[in-house]
């Protein structure tokens, strides 16, 4: 029997979620027309509703609750959106959701990425779907196309720059050759980056994000702890200009491929070829570049963030969601993790490198270095000599190595450290081919 009404819940109204319950009652017509029934907002949890505020007094009063119970017993709910973000209380509101029958609509990244896998196996076990387009790339389209345009493919590799924030301070940084905390707080000043940018900055909140894209397509669990994280703080605008000369651009890349029978997972800033479209993708874009076995490099790109962009793939899941309860379609889409995956351990993966340090400059001091990398079983791509300071009596010296494995090129970097030549390892950064 088909349903002529399809109830929706809310939880979260703060700048996304106001965001979405505006869309879903200003246009309700048209999302009734596209999910083929009736889809209406039944009830809004929130902590502690401030009904003077704009985005309350469009709202009828009578939808907000700040009672659990009262949100979950609400009449007629057939899906719940999560829009609070976090892992603790939306954990427990998943399950009390899918427990009870109800369909889940998130854009809660941190809570998919952590615990996605068991909350798929609990939708499954109940029947109901969990639908996530929001939470990784904002409005971009791309876990749908995952899960089902590309799904004859086996997916050999993600490489992807999914996060705004980061992304424009990597932009001002190479373009305006600033460092690092004048390009953070110019992000900060025009709200790109938040007061306290940790997770954006240090690469965890790219990490949710890969998680979610490598457990959805690589079959095998990836929770953030087993993602490599690096973040962009070490960075100095000289190692835009060095890298410009070289003919790379710096990217922060979220990267999850297949490597010999195992999986590698990283998050790290890394040297990208300057003519590939991903040096190209600037400011608070993302992009996200896929390989299948069948169709070759698949890009996507966008605004990863904002209300209405979120919005935009928050709306489109519950229609699709609406659809499928009311013709009764349960062909719903869940992780397929196979046993035996493992990911690839950090020491074990194999790129080539960028090495800036400052040496004494003083005869020999090249034949040193050199001999620390050929005694780990490193072979120097490129060196230059970049600046001097004469009256330190020191110099500035770039590497490039060829490909290497990274265990060698800690252990290198150790014995460099070591060296009486080497005054600091400035940075090391990885380069992707």
């Amino acid at each position: 029997m088909e349903k002529k009404s399809i109830g929706v819940g809310l939880m979260g109204f703060g700048v996304i979620g106001s965001q979405v319950a505006r869309v879903l009652l200003d246009r309700q017509e048209h999302i009734s027309e596209q999910a083929g029934c009736a889809v209406v907002l039944r009830k809004i949890k929130v902590i502690e509703p401030d009904l003077g505020t704009p985005k309350a007094k469009a709202v009828d009063s009578e939808l907000f609750t700040t009672d659990e119970d009262d949100f979950f017993n609400t009449p007629d709910m057939d899906i719940v959106i999560e829009l609070i973000g976090g892992v603790n209380p939306a954990l427990s509101y998943h399950e009390r959701a899918i427990k009870s029958g109800k369909h889940i609509v998130t854009a809660n990244k941190e809570l998919i990425a952590k615990h996605g896998s068991e909350l798929m196996e609990l939708a499954k076990l109940h029947n109901v779907s969990i639908s996530y387009e929001a939470a990784v790339g904002g409005g971009i389209p791309l876990i749908a196309p995952l899960q089902k345009d590309l799904v004859a493919n086996n997916i050999d590799g993600i490489y992807a720059i999914i996060n705004g924030t980061t992304n424009y301070i990597i932009t001002r940084m190479s373009s305006e050759d600033i460092d690092y905390p004048e390009a953070l707080s110019e992000a900060q000043n025009l709200g790109y980056a938040e007061a306290n940018p940790t997770k954006d900055i240090e690469g965890i909140d790219a990490a949710y994000k890969l998680a979610i894209m490598a457990s959805l397509t690589m079959e095998i669990k990836i929770i953030p702890d087993d993602i490599f994280c690096e973040g962009i703080s070490k960075l100095e605008s000289r190692d835009f200009r060095y890298a410009s000369e070289l003919g790379y651009a710096i990217k922060l890349l979220a990267i999850a491929r297949h490597s010999n029978g195992f999986v590698e997972v990283h998050v790290y800033p890394a040297f990208v070829p300057g003519d590939s479209f991903l040096a190209k993708v600037d400011g608070v874009y993302n992009a996200v570049l896929v390989e299948g076995d069948l169709v070759g490099k698949v890009t996507f790109w966008g605004e990863g963030a904002g209300a209405k962009p979120t919005s935009s793939a928050v709306v489109a899941n519950v229609i699709q969601a609406a659809k499928k309860i009311a013709c009764g379609d349960t062909s719903y889409n869940y992780w397929k993790i196979k046993p035996g995956k493992r990911v690839k351990p950090m020491p074990e993966i194999i790129n080539r490198y960028y090495i800036r340090m400052t040496i004494n400059d003083k005869p020999g001091a090249l034949a040193g270095i050199a001999g620390v990398f050929g005694d780990c079983g490193i072979s120097i791509s490129t060196a230059l000599q970049k600046e001097d300071n004469i009256e330190e009596k020191s110099a500035e010296i770039v590497i490039m190595t060829h490909p290497a494995v990274e265990e060698a090129m800690r252990a290198a970097l150790n014995e460099l450290n070591n060296l009486a030549v080497v005054k600091e390892i400035n940075n090391f950064i990885r380069v992707e081919e």
